[in-house]
C-alpha cells in the first residue's frame, strides 16, 4: 500500500491556505532519521486510512523514495470529522513491534438471538508484538460460537495468528452474553445504589460518635504521658 507526499513549507498560520487547498499537514519521524515537514492529498490519505488504520504497514513516496511507515496519530478538527494532522512513524521491517490491534466481532451470538440475550464488549483492541508486515489489520471474534447466555468468549478462545504474539493475559474476556434485566430488576438495582435518608442520619451520628472517642482517648493518653508517674525513674 502506498502512498504519495511531498514536502511541506508552510507552517503556522499558512496551514490554513494548505487545507484549503485540499492538503493535510503531516510529520514523519522515526528512530535515527531527521523530522520531515510533509503535506498529503487529504482524499488520497482518507482512502489509504480507510484501508490500513493504524497498525498497517503504508509506504510513503517522496521523490521516488519509498519509506515504509505506521500512520501513528491523526488528529481531527474539534468540531467537525476533518483530518488536521497525521503523524507518520518510520519503522524497520525487520524489527517487532508492540502495537494495539482492533477486534472487529463477526457474526451473530444465538444466544443474542434466540434467548434475547445482551451482547457485551469488553475489549475493543488487543495489544500483539510481531514484525509489521505479520501484524493483522485487526482480529476477528465470531459471535456465533456463543451460543448460551452468560457465556463469554476469551482471548484464550482466538484463533492462532500466524507470527503474532499476544501480549494479553489468556484468561481476558473479550465479549459475554448476559441475559436481560427486567424492569423489577432494574428497579431494585437503582434503590439499593441510593442510600436512605436513615442511613445517612446513622453513618453521621456513628462517625460522630467515633470522632469523640477518638478525642477523649488521644486526651487520654496525652495527659498519661506528661504525668510524674508516666516518666521513666532515672
Amino acid at each position: 500500500m502506498e502512498l504519495s507526499v511531498q514536502k511541506r513549507d508552510k507552517f503556522g498560520k499558512n496551514l490554513k491556505n494548505l487545507r484549503k487547498q485540499g492538503f493535510i499537514p503531516a510529520e514523519l519521524y522515526g528512530h535515527g532519521i531527521k523530522n520531515e515537514h510533509l503535506a498529503v492529498v487529504g482524499k488520497e490519505f482518507k482512502k489509504v486510512f480507510k484501508q490500513a488504520g493504524e497498525n498497517t504497514v503504508v509506504n510513503l513516496v517522496l521523490e521516488n523514495k519509498k519509506t515504509p511507515v505506521l500512520i501513528y496519530d491523526v488528529s481531527y478538527h474539534p468540531t467537525n470529522d476533518r483530518v488536521e494532522n497525521i503523524d507518520f512513524y518510520k519503522i524497520r521491517l525487520d524489527e517487532k513491534l508492540k502495537t494495539k490491534v482492533p477486534v472487529e466481532f463477526i457474526g451473530e451470538s444465538p444466544a443474542v438471538k434466540d434467548q434475547n440475550g445482551v451482547l457485551i464488549k469488553a475489549m475493543q483492541e488487543i495489544e500483539v508484538e510481531a514484525l509489521p508486515t505479520d501484524i493483522p489489520h485487526s482480529i476477528k471474534v465470531d459471535l456465533s460460537r456463543l451460543v448460551e447466555l452468560n457465556q463469554s468468549f476469551y482471548v484464550r478462545d482466538l484463533d492462532s495468528l500466524v507470527n503474532v504474539k499476544v501480549l494479553v493475559d489468556p484468561e481476558g474476556v473479550i465479549a459475554t452474553i448476559k441475559p436481560q434485566i427486567t424492569e423489577e430488576e432494574e428497579k431494585v438495582m437503582a434503590e439499593s445504589a441510593i442510600p436512605s435518608v436513615e442511613t445517612i442520619v446513622v453513618e453521621t451520628e456513628e462517625k460522630k460518635a467515633e470522632r469523640a472517642a477518638k478525642v477523649a482517648s488521644e486526651g487520654i493518653t496525652e495527659k498519661a504521658s506528661s504525668s510524674p508517674e508516666a516518666s521513666p525513674k532515672k
